[in-house]
């Protein structure tokens, strides 16, 4: 028997209830819906992973990912017998980003990427920030940017007086960093209820900035943000709808703030031309919506290389899997600005670890110990959130 060879993969379509409804102007949630992957060697060490998929972001539901996890990115795994975790990365690596008929299928991709990344950083006893020195790029590595950042505070879609209250409570947590979905009616309302509240302290020791889903068209956009214009916005995100890139020159030319792209960046070389067109000056990486953890390292050297502003992202609902992913990320990736995530039993009602993956007082984070993501997934709490049957594909 080759040890490393995958026995098995399982698949978990779950749903776990919010503490409280998060909207904004794309989608409203009351329940998070996360697929999570495990896969299972011949030693019996399994790894997970774990997907969002968002049809208004990559295209893909939780029931395209459960046809193309076995589809496109399984044939050939039955082969795979790496002797070192640098094998292992060669062929996880390899894994695709798009279907035979060139869809992409990023967030299924990222669930089987995390899972064997996790299960081969146990099986060879490796820390998965070797992936770091393997990707080639240059400063990456511990302690990244753990000890900086701090994770922020999202603020959905809602009314001025909600909106008060959640900025509140969450200064008196010591967060800093905030971002505010806007594309609604109340968008001017809520934004000077957000600059009202943290006062004199915005631009200096907190931050504020929007998101608006792609919910503006660029007479809207150039409206609004010439009405912020003297407000300490510190960028806006997805201003435009997917494939509208090209308004963002007008928007450059009618306002100073800087436009991060999210729905709109999904991989590598749409990043690269975003950024040759003048189009893009700010990237927000989630590393379900971008195909994995290799892919957005990937485009954290990209925006290191080209000198611009970066953040890590995260998708409404993240389990403890991908919260764990993500610390990883800030541990190996110098120069984040900005962290979303971690945000655990502060909004899931339920978690699928021993440990909820969650920042403490202040956003701030620890590094996770051992190998793989650091945590330690229950079997009985993955079965208890099913929103469906799990799915075993032996190899």
């Amino acid at each position: 028997m080759i040890l490393s060879q995958i026995q098995c993969v399982r698949l978990y379509p779950l749903a776990i209830p919010l503490r409280r409804k998060f909207s904004h102007a794309a989608a409203e949630r009351h329940t998070a819906d996360p697929l999570v992957a495990a896969v299972e060697l011949a030693n019996g060490i399994v790894g997970y992973g774990e997907t969002l998929p968002r049809p208004y972001v990559t295209g893909e539901t939780v029931t395209s990912a459960l046809d193309d996890i076995p589809t496109h990115l399984m044939p050939g795994m039955e082969t795979w017998h790496p002797e070192s975790f640098a094998e292992a990365l060669e062929h996880i690596d390899a894994l695709p980003e798009r279907a035979p008929d060139g869809r992409l299928i990023l967030a299924a991709r990222a669930a089987i990427e995390l899972a064997l990344l996790d299960a081969y950083s146990r099986h060879f006893r490796r820390a998965i920030d070797e992936a770091a020195g393997w990707l080639g790029l240059p400063g990456f590595g511990t302690p990244g940017s753990t000890k900086r950042v701090r994770f922020s505070g999202v603020l959905s879609a809602s009314s001025p007086a909600k909106l008060r209250s959640s900025v509140r409570k969450m200064r008196w947590f010591g967060l800093c960093d905030f971002k505010l979905k806007v594309g609604v009616e109340q968008d001017d309302a809520c934004v000077r209820t957000v600059v009202d509240v943290l006062g004199r302290s915005l631009g200096h020791k907190t931050t504020l900035r929007l998101d608006a889903n792609g919910s503006w068209s660029v007479n809207e956009a150039i409206d609004k943000l010439g009405a912020w214009d003297s407000l300490p916005i510190a960028c806006v995100e997805q201003p435009l709808a997917k494939g509208e890139e090209h308004g963002v020159h007008q928007i450059h030319a009618a306002s100073r703030f800087l436009i991060m792209h999210d729905e709109s960046l999904l991989t590598y070389a749409a990043a690269e031309q975003m950024i040759e067109g003048g189009v893009m000056d700010a990237l927000n990486i989630r590393i379900s919506k971008n195909g994995g953890l290799l892919p957005a390292m990937r485009l954290a050297g990209l925006a290191r290389q080209r000198g611009l502003l970066f953040q890590l992202g995260c998708m409404v609902g993240e389990t403890s899997i991908l919260s764990a992913a993500g610390r990883r990320f800030l541990e190996y990736v110098p120069g984040v600005t900005f962290a979303e995530g971690s945000y655990g039993r502060f909004l899931l009602d339920g978690d699928v670890t021993r440990r909820s993956v969650q920042f403490g007082y202040g956003g701030k984070s620890k590094p996770l110990s051992g190998f793989g993501w650091g945590i330690d997934v229950q079997e009985s709490k993955l079965r208890r959130y099913l929103a469906d049957e799990m799915i075993e594909l032996r190899l």
